[in-house]
C-alpha cells in the first residue's frame, strides 16, 4: 500500500513538473492552452454559483471572466498574426468608426455582444437589427468554439506548428469576426461614408498646412508640437479657419460649394463662415497678424490694460465687453486704408508657405464675390464698427466660437483629425552618425491594456477615474500616482521627457535624464 502511495505521489510530482514546464513554454499555442483552461474554469465556477445568494462573488467571477476572455483574445490575435498574416480579413472599415470606439478591448466587447444577442439579453439595438445580427453572432461563437478545440488539440500534440486545417479555421473565424464587428457597430452608431472619410482627410491636409504656415510665421514652435501642448487643441482649429477661408479658399472650407457638399464638421457654420471670410478680406497684413497671434494665446497681449480676450471655452462676451486690441484703437474719424489689403495671387501658386505670401491693394474686378469696388466695399464693412479694435474683437469671438464648438459637437472627429496631424508634423528621429547612436536600444514592449487590470506597483484596480499609464522605460502599466515622473530616455531614442514609473526613475535612470524635466 505504501509503495502504491509513493508511486502515486511520484507520478503526481512528475505531472506537476510537466505542467509547470508547459506553463513556462513561450510558444503561443502553449500559452493559448492555459489561457483557455483558465477561462473554462471561471465559466464552470459561474455556472455552479447562485447569483442571488452570493451577488458579490458573482460580480468578482464576472470580472475574472472578462479579463480571462480578453487575455485569450490577445493571444489568439498574436497567433493569427503569426499563422495567417497575409490572409487576415481587411480592417479598413475601422476608419469609419468614431474615435471613441477604437479601444484595445473592442474585440472583447464584440464577443460579449454576440453572447447577449444569442441569449436574448437586452441590448441597445432595434429589433430588426437584432434579428439580422443573431445569425452572425451564432456563426461567430460557433467558429470561436471550433478554434478553441482545434488549438487545444494542436497545443497538446505539436505546439510549434500550424497545419492547414488550423489555418483554415483561423481564416474563417477572422472573417466572421470582422463581418460581425462592422454590422454590430453600424447598428449602434453612424459610421462614416467614403465621402465623409475623404472630406476628413481634406481637413487633415488643411490642418497640416496651417501648422506649417504657423511655424513659418512664428505663431507656433516645433517644441509645442513635439510636446503635444494642450493649447494646440484649440489653436490649430482657430488658425485653420483663417487658412481655409483666406489662404486656401479652394480647400475643405470653400464657400463656393453648398453646405451639403462641405464636411459635416463645418457645414453647420456655413453662413457664419461667409461673414467671417468677408471681414477677413478687409484686414491689413498687420491686423491679420495681430488677430492670428491673439488666437494663438490664452492671455491678453495688451501689456498695460486690464482687458483680456475670452478664455478658452468661455461664453461669448457681450458687444460692449473689453477686447485685447487697445493698442490698435482707431476712432471712426480716423482715415481708413485707401484700399483693402487682401490676398493677391491664386492659392495654387502658394507652394512654399511663408515665402510667396503677397499682400497689397486688390485691383478692381480681381476679388470674386464683391459687387462694388474693393475700396468702397472695404470702407462699407469697416464703417460698421466703432474702431479697429471692435472689428478684430468681433472676428476673434466668431472664429474662436466656431472652433470651440467643434470641440463640443464633433469631439471624436476633431480628436481623430488632430491625432493624425500630430503624427505628421512631429519631429522625426534622424539617424545620427555619432558613436553613441549605435547604443540606442529598441523600445521596451508595452504590456497590452487588456491584460492588466491593476497597477503594477500599488495593485490598485483601474477604473474610469484611475486610468492606465505606460512607463516608457519598462513598458509596464501604472496608475498616475505610481508614474508621476518624466525623464528623457536617450538610449531609447526619446530626447524629450516622457512618463516613467517611480521604480525606473529611481533605479535605472542616471541623474542627467532626470534633470531633463527641469530643463
Amino acid at each position: 500500500m505504501s509503495r502504491t502511495l509513493n508511486c502515486c505521489c511520484e507520478t503526481d510530482g512528475v505531472s506537476q513538473a510537466q505542467g509547470e514546464a508547459k506553463r513556462s513554454d513561450p510558444r503561443l499555442l502553449s500559452q493559448f492552452f492555459f489561457a483557455d483552461e483558465r477561462m473554462t474554469r471561471v465559466v464552470a465556477e459561474i455556472n455552479g454559483l447562485d447569483a442571488e445568494l452570493d451577488p458579490q462573488q458573482y460580480l468578482v467571477l464576472l470580472n475574472q471572466l472578462h479579463l480571462s476572455q480578453a487575455h485569450l483574445l490577445a493571444i489568439l490575435e498574436r497567433i493569427m498574426e503569426e499563422c495567417i498574416p497575409t490572409q487576415r480579413h481587411s480592417r479598413d472599415y475601422l476608419v469609419k468608426f468614431p474615435e471613441d470606439l477604437l479601444v484595445d478591448n473592442l474585440g472583447n466587447h464584440m464577443l460579449f455582444a454576440a453572447e447577449c444577442l444569442l441569449a436574448g439579453t437586452f441590448l441597445e439595438v432595434e429589433e430588426a437589427d437584432g434579428a439580422q445580427l443573431r445569425p452572425q453572432a451564432r456563426n461567430l461563437l460557433c467558429s470561436l468554439e471550433l478554434v478553441r478545440t482545434v488549438l487545444r488539440e494542436q497545443s497538446l500534440s505539436q505546439p510549434g506548428s500550424y497545419p492547414e486545417p488550423v489555418r483554415a479555421v483561423l481564416v474563417q473565424f477572422d472573417r466572421l469576426f470582422a463581418e460581425f464587428e462592422l454590422s454590430y457597430v453600424s447598428s449602434l452608431v453612424a459610421v462614416k461614408s467614403p465621402e465623409e472619410i475623404y472630406r476628413q482627410q481634406e481637413i487633415i491636409v488643411l490642418f497640416c498646412e496651417t501648422v506649417e504656415r504657423a511655424l513659418c510665421l512664428g505663431y507656433l514652435t516645433q517644441e509645442m508640437i513635439d510636446g503635444y501642448e494642450p493649447l494646440l487643441m484649440f489653436t490649430i482649429p482657430r488658425l485653420a479657419i483663417i487658412s481655409g477661408l483666406l489662404i486656401y479658399p479652394e480647400g475643405p472650407l470653400s464657400l463656393e460649394q453648398s453646405p451639403e457638399q462641405m464636411s459635416r464638421v463645418f457645414s453647420p457654420f456655413y453662413n457664419l463662415l461667409k461673414k467671417i471670410r468677408d471681414l477677413l478680406r478687409v484686414l491689413s497684413e498687420e491686423e491679420l497678424c495681430l488677430l492670428e497671434r491673439s488666437l494663438c494665446t490664452a492671455e491678453s497681449e495688451e501689456p498695460c490694460g486690464p482687458a483680456a480676450p475670452p478664455a478658452w471655452g468661455a461664453a461669448v462676451p457681450r458687444a460692449d465687453s473689453p477686447a485685447p486690441w487697445s493698442l490698435l484703437e482707431v476712432s471712426r474719424a480716423t482715415p481708413l486704408p485707401p484700399s483693402c489689403m487682401v490676398w493677391r495671387g491664386p492659392p495654387s501658386a502658394v507652394d512654399d508657405l511663408g515665402t510667396h505670401r503677397q499682400w497689397g491693394p486688390q485691383p478692381p474686378g480681381n476679388s470674386p464675390g464683391l459687387d462694388a469696388t474693393p475700396g468702397a466695399h472695404c470702407s462699407e464693412l469697416r464703417s460698421r464698427y466703432n474702431s479697429t479694435k471692435d472689428m478684430l474683437h468681433t472676428l476673434f469671438v466668431c472664429i474662436s466660437g466656431v472652433a470651440d464648438q467643434l470641440q463640443t459637437n464633433f469631439a471624436s472627429d476633431l480628436r481623430s483629425i488632430l491625432k493624425t496631424v500630430f503624427k505628421i508634423v512631429a519631429s522625426q528621429a534622424e539617424p545620427s552618425g555619432e558613436p553613441g547612436a549605435s547604443r540606442t536600444r529598441c523600445l521596451p514592449e508595452w504590456v497590452p491594456d487588456s491584460t492588466c487590470s491593476q497597477c503594477s506597483a500599488c495593485r490598485s484596480p483601474f477604473t474610469l477615474l484611475r486610468r492606465r499609464h505606460h512607463c516608457r522605460s519598462c513598458g509596464k502599466i501604472f496608475c498616475a500616482r505610481c508614474s508621476p515622473h518624466t525623464a528623457a530616455l536617450p538610449h531609447y531614442g526619446q530626447p524629450k521627457p516622457v512618463r516613467v514609473c517611480m521604480h525606473c526613475y529611481a533605479t535605472h535612470l542616471s541623474p542627467t535624464p532626470r534633470r531633463a524635466r527641469s530643463r
